[in-house]
C-alpha cells in the first residue's frame, strides 16, 4: 500500500471517529448532587415536606433555587410556581364505628374517612351491600352493580380486580392490575352510583401493602382540589381489615373466599348483607392553595413542544409517632427522585448541543393525596397537552446499587418502551416488565394523569436484579422496604446508601430524553 493510500485511510478513520464522537453527547451524573439534594430534602429541617404547612414553603423555595441554579427559566410565566387552590379535610371519629352491632376501633380495625367538607357527617344503622369489585367495565363485560339499588347505602367491594384471583390472562389482565383495581376508581364509581359510602376489603397481595397504610392514612388529613366534586364524593370512604371483616363475615355463615368465589363469576348479582353500619365523622376543613414548581429549559428548534420529568415533592410531614419519630422524612419517597430530576435538569443545562424540544422538570404537590398537583397541572399546563410529547415520571428510587434491570412500570402501554431500551442495553442491562404490576403502581404516580390525558408516560428504574447480589436480594430488600419503611417515619437518609443504581437511572432517563429531544416524529405511539 503506498504512503498516499495509508494517509487517505488515517484521515478516513479520523473523520469517521470525529463524526461518531460529534453524534455522542457526552456528560456526567454527579452523586454527590443526589446525595446533597435527597439529604437536604429529607432533613427534619423540612418537616416531612406537607403541604400547608411551613415544611412546604421551605421545600418549595429551595427548589425555586435550585432551578435557578442549574439554569432552568420559570415555566409558568415569570413564576416557578403554579398555584393549586385545595381543600384539606381532616376527619376523626367519635367514638367505635358499629357494624352489625360489633364495635370496630378506627382506625385499627376499619379505617374511614369523610372526603366532604361538612363539619359532621353521621350515619345511623346504614345497609351494607356487596358489590363484588365494585367495578363496571363494559368493555369487559362485567357489571358489579347490575340489578340492585345502592343509593344512599354502603358499598362493600373486594380489592384490585378479577384477573388477579384467577391469573387468567383473557380476564381484565390477568394478574396485571387495571385501573378498574384501584382503591381511586372504586371510590368514584360507587359516588357515581349514588352510595351513601364505600369500604374496601384489605388484604397486602391485592393492595401491593399491608393495612398499616390505609389505617395510617386515616388519621391524615386529604387534600382535594378545591371545586364542586368534591360534594359529589360518597359520605364516607375507606378500608375494614382483613380480619375484622372475616370475624362479621364468618357470624353469618360467610367468608372472604365464599364472596370472592361468588363475585368471580360474570353473572355475580351484589346483594345485601343484613348488615349495618354506624358512624359519627367530624370534620376539620381547611381551604387554601398548595404549589406545584416547575422550571423550563426551552428547546432549540422547537421550543413550543415540551419533555416532562416528574418527581413530587410532598410527603406526611409531622405525624402519629411510631417509636419515638413523628416526622415522616420521605428520602426514599420521593427525596431521591427530587434529586434525580434536578440532576436530570443540570446535565441537560449543561451539554452540547441542547435538546432541540422543550424540557420542563415537575415537582408536584399532594401526590401522596392522590395525584392531585400533577391533576391539577394537567388540567391547567405550562405547555398544551398536544404539545406534550412524554412524561417521564419516577418515584421511590432505593439506592442499594447498580442493578441490571431496568424495570418498566407500564409496560407495554407506549413506544416508549423501545427508547428505554435502547439506552438500557448501552448500561449492558434489560427491561423487566414490572413483576408486581399486580399493585398498580401505573395508576399510583404521577404520570398517570398525563396518560389519561394521551401522553405517553413511564415510570422506569432499576429493582429487581442487582448486579452484586443477585435477584433474591433485590426482591427481598425492595419488600422489606414497602413492609418496614414505605409511608411510615423511618424513611430517612442513610449515609452508606450505595448511589451506582440511582446514577444509572439517571444516565437513562438523559438518554432517553436526548431521543426524544430531537425525534421528528413526535409523540411516542400509545399502545
Amino acid at each position: 500500500m503506498s504512503a498516499k493510500s495509508i494517509f487517505l485511510n488515517i484521515i478516513t478513520a479520523a473523520s469517521v471517529l470525529l463524526c461518531s464522537c460529534k453524534s455522542e453527547v457526552t456528560y456526567q451524573v454527579s452523586e454527590s448532587n443526589l446525595r446533597r439534594v435527597t439529604e437536604e430534602v429529607s432533613s427534619d429541617d423540612f418537616m416531612g415536606r406537607k403541604p400547608f404547612t411551613y415544611g412546604e414553603e421551605l421545600t418549595v423555595s429551595y427548589l425555586e433555587r435550585e432551578l435557578i441554579s442549574i439554569g432552568f427559566q420559570p415555566a409558568f410565566g415569570d413564576s416557578y410556581y403554579q398555584d393549586v387552590p385545595m381543600v384539606e379535610v381532616t376527619s376523626s371519629v367519635k367514638g367505635d364505628i358499629i357494624v352489625a352491632g360489633k364495635a370496630l376501633k378506627w382506625p385499627d380495625n376499619i379505617a374511614l374517612n369523610s372526603p366532604l367538607t361538612k363539619e359532621i357527617v353521621s350515619l345511623k344503622n346504614v345497609p351494607m351491600v356487596f358489590c363484588g369489585f365494585g367495578i363496571v367495565a363494559p368493555e369487559y363485560g362485567w357489571d358489579d352493580f347490575k340489578g340492585v339499588d345502592v343509593t344512599d347505602k354502603i358499598v362493600v367491594v373486594l380489592i384490585n380486580d378479577p384477573g388477579l384471583y384467577t391469573e387468567e390472562r383473557d380476564l381484565f389482565k390477568g394478574r396485571e392490575m387495571t385501573y378498574y383495581g384501584r382503591w381511586t376508581y372504586k371510590y368514584e364509581q360507587a359516588a357515581a352510583m349514588g352510595a351513601a359510602g364505600v369500604i374496601i376489603i384489605h388484604n397486602t397481595t391485592g393492595a401491593g401493602y399491608g393495612f398499616n397504610v390505609p389505617r395510617n392514612s386515616a388519621v391524615s388529613s386529604k387534600l382535594f382540589i378545591d371545586n364542586e366534586g368534591i360534594e359529589k364524593n360518597c359520605s364516607v370512604t375507606g378500608w375494614i381489615s382483613e380480619e375484622s371483616a372475616e370475624s362479621i363475615l364468618n357470624e353469618r355463615g360467610l367468608s372472604i373466599e365464599s364472596l370472592t368465589k361468588m363475585a368471580l363469576q360474570r353473572e355475580f348479582i351484589p346483594f345485601e348483607l343484613d348488615i349495618t353500619l354506624s358512624v359519627d365523622v367530624k370534620n376539620r376543613v381547611e381551604r387554601n392553595s398548595s404549589r406545584n414548581v416547575a422550571g423550563i429549559l426551552r428547546g432549540t428548534k422547537r421550543p413550543d413542544e415540551a419533555i416532562i420529568v416528574t418527581a413530587h415533592w410532598d410527603h406526611f410531614g409531622i405525624g402519629e409517632a411510631v417509636r419515638g419519630d413523628s416526622i415522616y422524612n420521605g428520602a426514599v419517597d420521593n427525596g431521591t427522585t427530587i434529586a434525580w430530576a434536578l440532576e436530570i435538569g443540570r446535565v441537560l443545562s449543561t451539554i452540547y448541543p441542547k435538546p432541540e424540544r422543550s424540557v420542563i422538570l415537575l415537582f408536584p404537590t399532594a401526590e401522596e393525596q392522590g395525584l392531585t398537583g400533577s391533576s391539577y397541572y394537567v388540567e391547567n399546563p405550562a405547555v398544551p397537552m398536544e404539545k406534550t410529547i412524554a412524561c417521564l415520571n419516577n418515584d421511590m428510587m432505593v439506592p442499594r446499587g447498580a442493578m441490571k434491570d431496568v424495570t418498566i412500570i407500564g409496560y407495554g402501554y407506549s413506544e416508549l418502551d423501545k427508547l428505554y431500551e435502547k439506552a438500557a442495553l448501552k448500561q449492558e442491562r434489560y427491561l423487566l416488565p414490572d413483576p408486581n404490576s399486580h399493585t398498580g403502581l401505573f395508576f399510583r404516580s404521577d404520570h398517570f394523569p398525563f396518560f389519561r390525558a394521551g401522553v405517553p408516560s413511564i415510570w422506569a428504574m432499576g429493582c429487581f436484579h442487582s448486579k452484586e447480589h443477585g435477584e433474591e436480594w433485590a426482591k427481598q430488600s425492595w419488600d422489606k422496604f414497602i413492609k418496614e419503611v414505605y409511608h411510615t417515619p423511618f424513611d430517612n437518609y442513610n449515609h452508606y446508601w450505595d448511589w451506582s443504581g440511582v446514577v444509572n437511572d439517571t444516565r437513562l432517563a438523559i438518554d432517553v430524553i436526548l431521543e426524544l429531544s430531537k425525534a421528528k416524529t413526535g409523540r411516542p405511539a400509545i399502545y
